[in-house]
């Protein structure tokens, strides 16, 4: 006969995310099935993200420019490359 596994009872609360993080790395969820119900969650995808590799040399303009006007680094990538495709497109490039 199997022995039953001896389960440390989760915490009322947890001090920080830190002490949440420590149980759930050393503790598992399924062997607390009566502590977790389903939810239903209705979600949309607002934005698609890519990933592209760069050049160091122009991350690093990507980031100064970015810092310079206050703007994230995808945002200045992005502008900078629908100027320049936008302006091939004119060429028939």
């Amino acid at each position: 006969m199997p022995r039953k596994k001896h389960l440390e009872p989760i915490p009322d609360e947890f001090d920080s995310y830190e002490e949440a993080a420590e149980f759930w790395d050393n503790h598992n969820t399924t062997d607390y099935p009566d502590a977790f119900q389903p939810v239903k969650a209705i979600t949309e995808f607002r934005r698609r993200h890519y990933e592209i590799e760069i050049d160091e040399d122009v991350a690093k303009v990507l980031h100064t420019r970015a810092r310079r006007r206050g703007l994230t680094v995808s945002q200045v990538a992005s502008e900078l490359l629908r100027d320049r495709l936008a302006k091939s497109k004119v060429r028939g490039d």
